[in-house]
């Protein structure tokens, strides 16, 4: 996969002294996630900030990549780093108007018989993880039902937008939905392509990641559950297709949920 750079970053980037791969692997920057040692290497998440022409910074985010690959059919043995994948990815949703991180710079280079790969996104201004929010209203009470209705569409809309372009997410956890509330609306944005493919038949896709969504959203009510169904079939009330998808995600999400042990005792009462 050729080399790509943002345009409108081009510049900053070369003030910055960091328009290559070299400089930018080289980076000094804390890790903003710890690296995971998987896939016979590692990969590993950093935020950095850069000076603007203006004034000011602009913030990033720099993940690298050392023999962190997967296997393909073309490259079944040596395989290629999983940034190949997310970067690919990273244009599909693009194209298909799915609001995700836009790319700044990407490249990969062997270097003695190592395989790096490099990935610098755009930060997510004023966005925050799902669940972070779910954190937060936990502790301090859930919004009102006009604003929870609000923040469900939003993420109901993401998804449908996502799955009518035949995307699979596969790891559609709290984690990697991000929202943000602009003025009185609320702003969805998905993150984390690795794993994404494209399917044949889009109701794979929807019990796919909507059970996983539904399956780590336990403190989401009934209620919530079927105001957002109703968001993502665009329907005022469910009729019997909609609720054969919801029977089918909601019993697929169920059927995911850890079972207890045969030998565990029941609790009292």
């Amino acid at each position: 996969m050729k080399d790509y750079i943002a345009p409108k970053w081009l510049a900053t980037l070369q003030r910055n002294r960091v328009a290559g791969f070299a400089e930018l692997w080289d980076l000094e920057a804390d890790w903003f996630e710890d690296p995971n040692q998987r896939r016979g290497g590692w990969s590993g998440v950093s935020r950095c900030q850069f000076r603007l022409a203006a004034g000011g910074s602009a913030g990033f985010f720099l993940k690298r990549q050392e023999n962190h690959v997967h296997r393909t059919l073309l490259h079944p043995w040596r395989g290629v780093p999983t940034l190949v994948r997310e970067m690919r990815n990273l244009a599909r949703y693009q194209a298909a108007g799915v609001p995700t991180l836009v790319p700044v710079y990407f490249a990969q280079r062997r270097i003695e018989g190592r395989m790096r790969a490099l990935l610098l996104t755009e930060e997510l201004l004023a966005y925050r993880s799902l669940s972070d929010w779910m954190r937060d209203w936990r502790r301090a009470g859930w919004p009102p039902r006009e604003e929870r209705t609000m923040i469900l569409s939003a993420l109901a809309e993401l998804l449908r937008r996502m799955h009518r372009h035949h995307l699979q997410h596969n790891c559609c956890y709290p984690k990697h939905l991000f929202l943000r509330r602009d003025d009185a609306a609320w702003q969805a944005c998905i993150i984390d392509l690795e794993k994404t493919k494209r399917t044949l038949r889009r109701n794979s896709a929807r019990i796919r990641d909507l059970s996983t969504l539904h399956r780590h959203a336990p403190y989401w009510s009934r209620s919530d559950r079927l105001r957002f169904f109703l968001a993502y079939l665009g329907l005022d009330r469910l009729d019997a297709r909609a609720k054969g998808l919801a029977r089918k995600v909601l019993r697929d999400a169920a059927r995911k949920l850890p079972q207890p042990s045969r030998g565990a005792p029941r609790a009292a009462g």
